[in-house]
């Protein structure tokens, strides 16, 4: 597959997926969830890769999650809602490779997401992170929830939806949703030092600890299936529609009149 969406690049047998959407703050259409299935795909079952790195371009943002302006009603790719998010999240944690999240600004809605499906998250010091669906008439009801719930806890998992509030680096390490705050400037040395350490570690007892760990919450592979099931039924509802169109039209949405 030729990438349009994404840069992909082999150094030192770590595989870098960046993102390569900077003038949309590295958000996500249907063909940028493709690439990325692909490109988790071609480092997961490369013998030489150790561990794979996801990041997003340019110095503003990791990820903000799907592109509001592919979204009228959905999105542009297959998959349940338009974008094939089962199939993305269940790669990154299918790969027997270590994922991590470098995170360098924005990591916010689906953006949070990713960063929270990945095995680590290293995070600079400008980084953000949080929610924005039920701010836009969306939902992530799948890992976005109830794996995240298992990272940070079920309190703070429903603050961060119900609130849709912004957590800085040092807030997103302190919930356990980060493993790792430096300096942005140090982030890329950093991420190397980690991938460094991971890459003189046994491959197969790596692989095998991440299918132990992934055992516990297997069955939330099954609650995102039903649940995007159910999100793309939402997405044709008025009340839904009401958010995208409050984003656009930058105003707050009125969702209660759809009550």
């Amino acid at each position: 597959m030729a990438y349009e969406d994404i840069l992909y690049d082999v150094r030192d047998g770590v595989a870098h997926i960046t993102i390569n959407r900077a003038d949309r703050y590295n958000a996500f259409r249907g063909q940028t969830c493709e690439e990325l299935i692909d490109a988790f795909n071609r480092a997961g079952w490369d013998k030489s890769i150790g561990v794979i790195v996801l990041s997003g371009a340019g110095e503003k943002a990791f990820c903000t999650g799907g592109d509001q302006s592919a979204h009228e009603g959905q999105y542009d790719g297959r998959g349940t809602i338009g974008l094939p998010m089962e199939d993305l999240h269940s790669i990154m944690r299918d790969v027997p490779k270590p994922v991590i999240a470098k995170v360098q600004g924005f990591a916010i809605g689906g953006g949070n997401v990713l960063a929270t499906v990945c095995d680590l998250t290293i995070a600079g010091d400008r980084a953000q992170f949080g929610q924005v669906g039920p701010k836009v008439g969306s939902v992530d009801p799948g890992y976005g929830t109830a794996f995240l719930a298992r990272v940070v806890g079920e309190k703070k998992a429903r603050e961060i939806w119900y609130m849709c509030r912004r957590y800085s680096a040092q807030e997103a390490l302190a919930m356990g949703l980060v493993n790792k705050v430096v300096p942005h400037e140090e982030l890329d040395a950093e991420v190397d030092r980690w991938c460094a350490e991971i890459m003189e570690k046994s491959p197969t007892a790596i692989a095998l600890a991440k299918r132990s760990f992934n055992m516990d919450t297997e069955h939330q592979r099954g609650i995102a299936g039903l649940g995007m099931l159910g999100l793309s039924l939402y997405y044709d509802t008025d009340e839904s529609k009401e958010g995208g169109v409050a984003f656009k039209e930058k105003r707050k949405p009125d969702f209660r009149k759809f009550s």
